[in-house]
């Protein structure tokens, strides 16, 4: 492994940056458009909630499974490398598939296998840090994951709202094949970066049980030994469904509510101010961190967050203040609140997370972590359908629905913290 200077850091976070780009730009920008266009508007709630969490079920048992055989794998070039190349390879057919999806069940099923084929490259690759970062530096290494990540959501959610914007107003699919493309560039990009910039010494001898024993024993917590594991993922489930609550039905509050001439370029301002706002405090929150402890910033996270989501309840599109002349909106300030409230989380509770799994298994447990993560997106696809239904007792009230909601999980998972016990260094 490199040294953990900036290029350490950088070769081995890299692949982080696309996961970002792709995840970010699909969410929030290319599919309520995809989605709308092919089921109308009446229902569009619905089919993307059922879209999003069919493909995230399939996410939370493939990407533990993954992990937890890459950590037993014996392959020449490492336990995880291998992985992450096979499974961005396959993510290229399957972004092409969506592309060329001229219907909604085509589109499922190419985002659904997407799904498999991503989780099978990012399974082991969330191994790479507890096998390679000293403990002490830990969540430097965090940190410098979530600052890739939130690099990845400032790209995409300006050069993806950029280049399919045109598409979402014409229809002209140069500009969707630009979008994939530069989609699939990055991948490969990054992947090739992470895959070469490493060093991983393979494992000389696979532990004893067999893949199918390994298979099946994926989802095994010793709940006995390391409890504080399982609170922390259930406090994390309902904060990120915060999070997804806001997030995936951002572009449609924007059209429908504060009725913006252009809610795909809005929606990439919106998620630019978020990720820069992460971006300011992702480094700083996780190196912090190493020094005060985790819990308490991660708590902390948990209000900011629904501090923001609740105020976008009274969010209308107007002017709150001016920065060199420019009006800010309102929906723009208070993302930028959300922003905080993710980039410290995001950076502090995947820290902690590490602290608290057993050394050797990190493909297994933070693959097991993707319970919280992708369930969080399965919960927060309800949000489609929430929507659908207030919204058809009057205009607007889907929304407020979705941000009071959103609210409330933040809280709930702020509130479950009290169940962690953080693990103290000397």
């Amino acid at each position: 492994m490199p040294g953990f200077g900036l290029w350490g850091y950088t070769a081995l976070n890299a692949y982080w940056f696309a996961l970002s780009y792709l995840w970010n730009g699909l969410g929030p920008i290319i599919l309520p458009v995809l989605v709308a266009n092919l089921v109308g508007q009446e229902f569009k709630g619905t089919y993307l909630g059922l879209l999003t969490s069919v493909g995230l079920i399939l996410a939370i048992i493939i990407q533990p499974v993954s992990g937890a055989i890459s950590d037993r794998a014996t392959f020449r070039w490492g336990r995880r490398r291998p992985f992450i190349l096979s499974g961005t390879l396959f993510d290229l057919i399957f972004l092409i598939g969506m592309a060329l999806s001229g219907s909604y069940w085509v589109l499922f099923l190419c985002y659904f296998l997407l799904q498999f084929t991503s989780n099978v490259a990012h399974g082991p690759y969330q191994g790479l840090i507890p096998d390679l970062v000293p403990e002490e530096k830990r969540g430097a290494a965090s940190g410098a994951k979530q600052l890739l990540e939130i690099l990845g959501i400032i790209v995409c959610s300006k050069a993806i709202s950029a280049m399919f914007d045109p598409y979402s107003r014409t229809g002209d699919p140069w500009w969707l094949w630009l979008t994939f493309g530069s989609i699939m560039a990055i991948l490969i990009l990054t992947m090739l970066i992470t895959i070469f910039g490493i060093k991983e010494a393979p494992l000389t001898k696979a532990p004893g049980e067999s893949v199918r024993e390994t298979v099946l024993g994926t989802f095994n917590v010793d709940l006995n030994h390391y409890p504080d594991f399982a609170w922390l993922l259930v406090s994390r489930l309902f904060i990120l469904t915060g999070v997804n609550l806001v997030r995936n039905y951002a572009q449609w509050f924007l059209a429908d509510v504060v009725k913006v001439p252009n809610p795909v370029a809005v929606t990439g301002d919106l998620l630019a101010v978020i990720a820069i706002a992460i971006m300011f405090v992702v480094y700083p929150a996780g190196a912090i961190s190493d020094k005060l402890g985790k819990k308490n910033l991660v708590a902390f996270s948990g209000l900011l967050g629904a501090l923001g989501s609740f105020l976008l309840l009274f969010a209308q599109g107007r002017a709150l203040f001016t920065v060199f002349g420019i009006g800010v909106m309102d929906v723009l300030a208070y993302g930028g609140i959300i922003g905080l409230s993710i980039g410290i989380f995001l950076s502090v509770n995947w820290a902690l997370a590490i602290d608290l799994i057993p050394p050797g298994e990190g493909g297994r447990y933070l693959g097991i972590s993707n319970l919280a993560t992708a369930g969080a997106g399965v919960v927060a696809g309800l949000g489609g359908p929430l929507r659908d239904f207030f919204n058809a007792q009057g205009p607007g009230l889907g929304y407020a629905a979705l941000f009071l909601t959103a609210s409330l999980c933040y809280l709930a998972g702020t509130v479950l913290l009290v169940k962690v016990r953080e693990k103290r260094r000397a």
